[in-house]
């Protein structure tokens, strides 16, 4: 079982990233709140799980040690596969979606993509009570250092102009690369970086 992989990021995707490792690369899926945090090049240390089915053996990573526990703990509940357990993480950090939990919130577990109501209902009812808040509640950082959350908010802003994740994280990675920007991305170069991203992907439509 391998547990956890330290190693460089060799590329990132809209599911998932590459991860280099002693010169081999393991294709990891992993959550949209932490992939918006990568970059290629970047050295990263990712909790990894291993799901085994008949057709493929997929490997499910996370940034935060809190973050790989509650996707255990979701494939507790009936019903509940690696891939909505992904969405839900994608959708909620694990500090509030146990808080949902908790507060029988079934709209905001709703909110994750291929849930449904009945399936957050039904993740409330078996889990509420029996997930330990202490373990996940303050868990906000990766752990890794430092996270480039300059980086993060310029491709949330492309995100948000129409552009794809994919699109807008290669954009940064080339204005940061061809203009001599040092990442992590400061807090006051955002918004150049911001404008010669949108530049990048205007010359390339």
């Amino acid at each position: 079982m391998i547990a956890m992989l330290h190693g460089q990021v060799a590329s990132i995707d809209q599911s998932g990233v590459v991860l280099e490792v002693s010169g081999v690369g393991f294709d990891v899926r992993m959550p949209q709140t932490d992939l918006a945090s990568l970059h290629s090049g970047q050295s990263a240390t990712i909790y990894t799980s291993m799901a085994v089915t008949q057709d493929a053996i997929t490997l499910y990573g996370f940034l935060l040690l809190a973050e790989k526990k509650m996707f255990l703990q979701l494939q507790k509940v009936s019903g509940i596969g690696p891939k909505v357990a992904l969405s839900l993480l994608s959708t909620l950090p694990p500090d509030r979606l146990a808080r949902a939990v908790a507060d029988g919130d079934a709209t905001a577990l709703a909110k994750a993509p291929g849930l449904g109501k009945k399936g957050a209902q039904k993740i409330i009812l078996e889990l509420k009570g029996s997930l330990d808040l202490s373990q996940v509640e303050g868990a906000s950082a990766p752990a890794q250092s430092p996270v480039d959350t300059g980086a993060q908010q310029v491709v949330e802003g492309l995100i948000s102009l129409g552009w794809r994740q994919q699109d807008a994280l290669d954009a940064v990675e080339r204005a940061c690369r061809d203009h001599g920007i040092a990442t992590p991305i400061a807090e006051q170069d955002v918004p150049r970086v911001l404008k010669l991203a949108l530049t990048e992907l205007d010359r390339g439509r």
